[in-house]
């Protein structure tokens, strides 16, 4: 056995230590490479717990809080789902595994250009990409029945709880990006009467930001 899957193997048994117990979501993350999701410099640190730097100044999440995010989404296979922040494309590639089709915006277009290389590589056929400003959702193809913000809003984004379904939930980490700036992952499930808001722990990601960013 190589170095990449024995750690692999060691990731998948801390995440069930740490408490991510849904037997789907654990599946997923092992049939998903991250290795490929990060800069061949970083290749060796591809299952350590923790954050790595991708293009962009953005990051790939640490592999706990995407099985733990993915896990809160509460997610069933023929459901439609909204992701904000494509980035490495790695958290999309989680989702593909578990629901009916994902719907990704990213605002940068080299990340997004990189990332469907990576689900094309993986046939991942159920992804919908585009680049866009995610603040303002994907209008057109909403409702969803989930939706995941993987960067940090400074409030819940208002248009995104109004394309959830009702009964649906998203999973947004709010507060400010960087810093000492507090962050919390907070779970908003929309019903009949309004939303229902639930905090589920600190957190630390980059900052939701609003259009399409300007490359070089």
């Amino acid at each position: 056995m190589d170095a990449i899957e024995q750690g692999k193997i060691e990731l998948i048994m801390a995440l069930r230590r740490q408490g991510i117990r849904d037997k789907r979501v654990l599946s997923a993350l092992e049939r998903i490479p991250r290795e490929i999701f990060i800069n061949a410099s970083f290749r060796k640190q591809a299952y350590e717990d923790h954050a790595l730097p991708i293009e962009c100044g953005q990051t790939i999440s640490q592999p706990f809080v995407v099985a733990y995010m993915t896990e809160q989404l509460q997610l069933g296979d023929r459901m439609k789902v909204l992701e904000v922040g494509t980035g490495s494309g790695y958290q999309a590639a989680v989702l593909s595994k578990l629901c009916r089709r994902v719907y990704t915006i990213e605002r940068y277009r080299t990340l997004l250009k990189d990332a469907l290389k990576r689900f094309d590589e993986l046939r991942l056929h159920n992804i919908t990409s585009k680049v866009g400003d995610g603040a303002e959702g994907w209008p057109e193809q909403a409702p969803f029945d989930r939706i995941i913000v993987t960067a940090a809003a400074p409030s819940v984004p208002q248009k995104l709880v109004e394309q959830l379904k009702p009964g649906g939930i998203m999973i947004v980490p709010v507060g400010i990006a960087g810093g000492r700036g507090e962050q919390n992952l907070v779970r908003i499930v929309r019903t009949e009467e309004g939303v229902k808001r639930e905090e589920l722990m600190p957190v630390r990601f980059v900052p939701l930001v609003e259009g399409v960013a300007k490359e070089s």
